[in-house]
């Protein structure tokens, strides 16, 4: 049955039918696509935060979020495929956090807006 299963369901007076329904894969695939998209550069400059001892961050990856550098779930809005990075602070600390989203230090800033690249680059665009 080309991409629709079968169902078992009761009728009215008990009876059981079989009815088509489509396949829950095709939903599935609209909000968390196979191949992820590519992050955004949110800002050209890191975000320098205080991270607290013991506390959990979520630092966003696709570069989407409003509240940078951290996640406010717009990757699965506008279904990135994207998850954020979940970390734990060891220490209380300022940090300077990546908000390009081209780091190789993640969620860490390590100079990588300083790239042609990345300057060049529209807010916004991959």
């Amino acid at each position: 049955m080309g991409g629709e299963r079968t169902l078992l369901r009761q009728a009215a007076r008990g009876v059981w039918i079989l009815s088509p329904r489509r396949d829950i894969s095709s939903w599935l695939a609209r909000w968390f696509p196979k191949v992820p998209a590519k992050p955004v550069v949110a800002q050209k400059t890191p975000v320098k935060v205080e991270l607290v001892a013991g506390k959990t961050y979520r630092w966003c990856v696709c570069g989407r979020s409003k509240k940078q550098p951290f996640c406010d779930g717009s990757h699965f809005f506008q279904r990135t495929g994207l998850s954020p990075l979940k970390f734990k602070a060891q220490e209380t600390r300022m940090v300077a956090l990546c908000s390009c989203k081209a780091t190789q230090k993640p969620p860490y800033c390590d100079g990588t807006h300083r790239s042609e690249q990345v300057q060049k680059a529209e807010l916004g665009s991959p």
